[in-house]
């Protein structure tokens, strides 16, 4: 019951990226791709639009405003599980022992965490509650959790009560999460608060690490947290064009291709 129930979850998953991507959708279509009867594609896009990531419309499915588009953290862990885990590995060579980092929020970042039991006496800053959950449980790191208002649905703290807990820290590298990334846009994401978030994290940090799927890349959001030139290096996967990896490398910053780990599939 549980490996159908995960099914589900990652159909609709599909089903709101596909609806993204091309605008628009119908049923059919969906059933062909999906290889599921037209009532499951029906009470899935119910469901879908219920929580408010695509509108229903006549025999299909449009988009919600893309910009402000943002799955939950849920959702998110069934995404590109092979990508993160092999960009996880690679931001793992950024970290040595003793070091102070900071850990923005992310799925990609939980990923990082994961891995962190290979360091010994971090100092590691983070917002993510799920992140010092894992660090508190698998480490002896000193976790220093950041306070402040919770956003739901993403285990994270956000907001005033925040920044002021960030204060007076210093770290030597912060590992971020994006939704977008472009050129001409910088680094973006959908919420205005968690924006203001990235931004406190990059700052108190003397290098900042951006760990960033190929999907993101020419993708732009709501609100921009960075310029390119406020990080110093990108860690992503093998499936970047080559005409983007082109253009990132001639910027001022280290781009580091993560290859996919053998085994394990999304």
């Amino acid at each position: 019951m549980q490996n159908e129930t995960m099914f589900a979850e990652e159909r609709k998953v599909a089903i709101v990226k596909y609806v993204n991507e091309h605008k628009k959708c119908k049923v059919g279509e969906l059933c062909d791709i999906f290889k599921v009867s037209s009532a499951t594609i029906r009470n899935d896009l119910n469901e879908l639009e219920n929580a408010g990531l695509l509108k229903r419309t006549h025999g299909g499915a449009i988009p919600v405003g893309k910009a402000q588009f943002e799955l939950n953290s849920y959702q998110k862990k069934v995404e590109r599980i092979a990508q993160k885990r092999a960009i996880a590995k690679k931001a793992l060579e950024w970290v040595e022992d003793g070091d102070a980092i900071a850990i923005d929020t992310g799925t990609t970042t939980l990923c990082f965490a994961e891995l962190l039991p290979a360091r010994k006496d971090l100092t590691v800053v983070t917002n993510d509650i799920e992140i010092a959950s894992v660090l508190e449980e698998k480490t002896d790191a000193n976790v220093i959790l950041i306070g402040g208002r919770l956003r739901r649905g993403f285990h994270c703290s956000v907001g005033a009560i925040a920044h002021r807990c960030m204060e007076g820290l210093n770290v030597d590298k912060a590992f971020i999460a994006t939704n977008g990334i472009s050129i001409k846009n910088g680094l973006t994401t959908p919420n205005e608060d968690l924006a203001q978030m990235k931004s406190t994290l990059i700052s108190i940090a003397k290098q900042a690490i951006l760990l960033c799927d190929s999907t993101k890349f020419g993708q732009t959001s709501f609100a921009r947290f960075a310029d390119l030139d406020d990080i110093d290096a990108i860690v992503t996967d093998a499936g970047l064009a080559e005409r983007q990896k082109h253009e990132y490398e001639q910027l001022d910053l280290q781009l580091d291709i993560a290859e996919l780990i053998q085994g394990k599939g999304e």
